[in-house]
């Protein structure tokens, strides 16, 4: 899991300001992660967490070269796949207000209003599987 931890502190920690404090949140030890590779490297990642009957999608990231190209759309799907197969009746996630279209392109639903999270703006998201 090192790849991972470092593209995540890559992108949260060293693009998007984020204190790694709150980038490492204690859910890592039970949370499932999975990752996309390209040309034998980690260029994306996300980490799924039970939450009930379903799952949370959170601590999705790509590394630059890979944005735009179809590695979050893919890992995303791939996520929802493994969130049905354990069970899970619907993904929820906390999505930067910026990534919110390309939730929304995958059939994901605002809830709720605009929250700050670690000092960036958040919106809560849900899709039923």
């Amino acid at each position: 899991m090192p790849g991972v931890m470092a593209l995540r502190h890559a992108v949260f920690v060293v693009e998007q300001g984020v204190p790694p404090e709150l980038e490492h949140d204690g859910l890592d030890a039970t949370a499932l992660h999975l990752l996309a590779e390209g040309d034998g490297a980690i260029v994306g990642c996300c980490r799924l967490v039970r939450d009930g009957g379903a799952m949370r999608l959170g601590r999705m990231a790509v590394a630059a070269p890979g944005r735009g190209r179809g590695v979050g759309a893919r890992l995303l799907r791939f996520a929802e796949d493994v969130a049905r197969d354990a069970g899970a009746t619907e993904v929820t996630l906390h999505a930067q207000v910026g990534a919110r279209g390309f939730y929304a392109r995958a059939g994901y639903a605002e809830e709720g209003d605009e929250f700050l999270d670690a000092g960036i703006v958040h919106v809560a998201m849900r899709r039923g599987l």
